[in-house]
């Protein structure tokens, strides 16, 4: 793994964790009856983090494919990697 991955990697990792943390407080405001713009306003914020570290993925992913164009087979997932066709499906789910 390069330090350039690494650190994408890291900084995934990183804004995952925040969400892990802002849904935490989000369970923690909903089963105490918190207000409701506060809880609305907190979701949303999990909601932005999660789709931010998913189409982060994605792109380190289209990265890969295109740094390694023999990996951009419709068999790419047998050896672990992922195909242009499903980079493009997982991004779509992101929509």
């Amino acid at each position: 793994m390069s330090s350039a991955d690494a650190e994408t990697q890291r900084k995934i990792v990183n804004r995952l964790k925040r969400a892990q943390g802002q849904l935490g407080a989000v369970i923690a405001a909903v089963e105490s009856g918190g207000d409701c713009r506060a809880v609305v306003t907190q979701l949303a914020a999990v909601t932005s983090a999660l789709d931010k570290a998913g189409f982060q993925i994605i792109a380190s992913a289209m990265k890969e494919c295109l740094t390694d164009p023999e990996a951009e087979t419709e068999t790419a997932t047998d050896t672990g990697g992922v195909s242009m066709a499903e980079l493009e499906r997982l991004f779509l789910s992101l929509a």
